[in-house]
């Protein structure tokens, strides 16, 4: 299974950027082949019809498009803005929707967030599944939210609480799982 893997934010030093390499190193434990992303690599403008129209696609969606296309799956780890998703993942999947085929179609998914709420922003993972599936994602039942994620990783980027270590284990070796037996079957 070949997964594409990305945090959708553009810090730096970015806690879903954390979370996310700890994701995708067991993903590739798990087996999986990994496309290992920086989100700002996919640069685009707000979506504007017009623009589409007049000047065609942004090359920052047509690469991730192209990303999307040549995986089985993506992995996202995304901020929680103002209770929501980030709106500039939001803004990408506006782009990449309006492609047809639409690449997402029948692609799996995995959600993540690290917040340093105490929800850890599993508000905006929720709102985010609706774009996704509208799309054609079959997202993964259950969602990874790490709260106070400012004090959850260790100075190596391991996790310092033990049971969340492992319960992050369980959910993206299930997905590993589910995303494979789907890609097996070509659904």
């Amino acid at each position: 299974m070949k997964i594409l893997a990305f945090a959708a934010s553009l810090r730096r030093e970015s806690l879903n950027k954390k979370l996310l390499r700890l994701a995708i190193d067991i993903a590739r434990e798990a087996g999986a082949e990994v496309d290992h992303a920086d989100f700002a690599e996919f640069a685009m403008p707000i979506y504007d019809g017009d623009m589409q129209e007049n000047q065609g696609f942004p090359s920052g969606a047509l690469a991730l498009a192209e990303r999307i296309k040549a995986a089985d799956g993506i992995i996202i780890s995304s901020p929680e803005y103002n209770f929501s998703m980030a709106g500039t993942l939001k803004n990408a999947i506006d782009w990449v929707s309006r492609m047809r085929p639409i690449p997402l179609q029948r692609k799996t998914g995995l959600l993540m967030a690290a917040s340093t709420s105490m929800v850890g922003g599993i508000r905006g993972l929720w709102q985010l599944r609706v774009p996704l599936e509208g799309c054609g994602v079959a997202l993964h039942p259950d969602m990874f939210a790490l709260a106070a994620a400012q004090n959850a990783f260790a100075d190596d980027g391991s996790l310092n609480d033990q049971a969340l270590a492992g319960r992050l284990q369980a959910m993206v070796s299930s997905y590993i799982a589910f995303g494979g037996a789907l890609a097996a079957a070509r659904w």
